[in-house]
């Protein structure tokens, strides 16, 4: 197989989305906000030890997401460089990911209105999260305060404070009236 990335833009001035044209890590992701925190992700770590600019690496299903420091390079100077890393790692066969500890709070063991607000995430939030190279995931309920996880480009993004509050707790509000505020954890 032949591999081909491409790149597309994210909310967030500081990511970008790298998409690979084979599933990466189908069904799971990972997320590192620096290179002390890499575990079991040998394409993460690579990608940390190849770029200095690299402060964040998210891999989910075909993609993977990169946070650069804000520094004077902008991009459009780094996706050749970065497009060809990704490229030849996938093309020699190396890993990905060794292993996925899956955190993220599955409706299995999550009483009946932990699984309404985990299935209006899965269902209605997830995939415009992940069109943005980003992953959004339930942590907890409390007295009617939900905690999500934003990760990939939509942890430190701009704009995410504004699509957590007018855009997903509008739409667990209607869709589930126990809840009556949306709060991302802090990483």
């Amino acid at each position: 197989m032949i591999i081909e990335i491409y790149t597309e833009y994210t909310p967030n001035p500081e990511s970008l989305k790298f998409v690979a044209n084979k599933m990466l890590l189908p069904g799971n992701s990972v997320d590192f906000r620096d290179a002390s925190q890499v575990k079991d992700a040998p394409l993460a770590e690579a990608l940390f030890q190849q770029f200095a600019f690299v402060k964040g690496v998210f891999i989910s299903n075909n993609f993977v997401t990169i946070t650069k420091s804000s520094s004077e390079q902008e991009w459009i100077e780094l996706v050749p460089e970065v497009k060809l890393f990704i490229k030849q790692y996938l093309t020699d066969g190396k890993p990905v990911v060794n292993a996925v500890a899956n955190a993220e709070k599955t409706t299995q063991g999550a009483n009946e209105l932990e699984s309404k607000i985990i299935s209006v995430l899965d269902t209605y939030v997830r995939p415009a999260v992940e069109a943005d190279g980003g992953n959004i995931s339930f942590k907890s309920y409390n007295e009617g305060i939900v905690t999500v996880m934003m990760q990939g480009s939509c942890s430190g993004c701009p704009s995410s404070t504004l699509t957590l509050k007018s855009g997903i707790e509008g739409l667990l509000k209607r869709m589930v009236p126990e809840v009556t505020e949306v709060v991302a954890e802090a990483e």
